[in-house]
């Protein structure tokens, strides 16, 4: 038997997850101009998420501990120069991710 309680909070994050995806359509739809500060944080909120991501995934890389930061420096180096070379964002995240957890599974 289903659960009432699982089934309506599956169509409450549905909800809300389709309300968030057509709002931007809803408010800057038809032939209305998108605002400065709107195309401005579209252009920087990419990076500045990205930069944050970075900082939160080696904010626990303690140097002086364990495998002193070398699995987190060589996958995030492989990632640098993945992005570099084939400018794919997906890519250099997945390699990375695969290749960070090879490291700490199998090499240290």
């Amino acid at each position: 038997m289903i659960d009432l309680r699982a089934a309506a909070l599956i169509a409450v994050c549905a909800g809300v997850t389709m309300l968030l995806r057509f709002l931007p359509f809803l408010v800057f739809g038809g032939k209305k101009e998108v605002p400065g500060y709107i195309t401005y944080l579209s252009g920087v909120l990419p990076y500045a998420i990205m930069g944050m991501l970075v900082v939160y995934c080696l904010k626990n890389m303690n140097l002086f501990a364990g495998t002193h930061g070398i699995p987190e420096i060589l996958a995030s180096a492989a990632v640098v120069r993945l992005h570099v070379w084939k400018r794919n964002t997906l890519l250099s995240i997945a390699v990375g991710t695969v290749f960070y957890m090879f490291l700490v599974q199998v090499v240290f």
